[in-house]
């Protein structure tokens, strides 16, 4: 497997994988179902301090992921994951997150954050295999003010997992 850097020639693709309006509205921030054709070209922000990647086993892409940058809170929060529907239950969710990790960790920032929705059982395993533990409680709650649903947030503790093994 194989991070590389995102194209738009894949927006569609990654698009496709949104199996229901929810995970629609996890990437797009739009709750409908089937993926809104006029957003499939312009739903990635250019915003610069976004970095979008593809895991690619071979030439095949499975795996979408997004490492925000934010230098006002020094800290890094991957996004937007997804994995093709027709590879899901065989890890890939796991090795995309690894593989996430290596930018997200190389940029260098304090902490490294991501938010999944709670009833994402197998998403939520992958976080935890990767070195993500939960956030507080009242941390959690403070950051889901706001937010347009609850989120289970997870920063990753490098001493959980050894990053060098993450990188390599």
């Amino acid at each position: 497997m194989e991070l590389r850097g995102f194209s738009e020639g894949y927006g569609g693709r990654v698009a496709s994988w949104a199996v229901d309006a929810k995970e629609v509205a996890l990437l797009s921030g739009r709750v409908e179902y089937p993926f809104p054709a006029e957003l499939r070209t312009t739903w990635r922000t250019a915003d610069a301090d976004i970095h979008s990647y593809l895991l690619f086993d071979g030439e095949r892409p499975v795996g979408y992921g997004e490492v925000w940058l934010d230098d006002v809170e020094d800290e890094v929060e991957l996004a937007r994951i997804i994995v093709d529907p027709e590879v899901r239950g065989r890890g890939i969710g796991a090795e995309l997150v690894r593989a996430l990790l290596g930018p997200a960790l190389d940029a260098g920032y304090a902490e490294v954050f991501l938010r999944v929705v709670p009833e994402n059982a197998a998403a939520i395993r992958a976080y935890h295999q990767n070195g993500f533990v939960d956030v507080p409680a009242g941390l959690m709650e403070e950051w889901n003010d706001g937010q347009p649903v609850p989120y289970c947030w997870m920063r990753y503790d490098g001493e959980q997992v050894d990053a060098g093994e993450l990188r390599g």
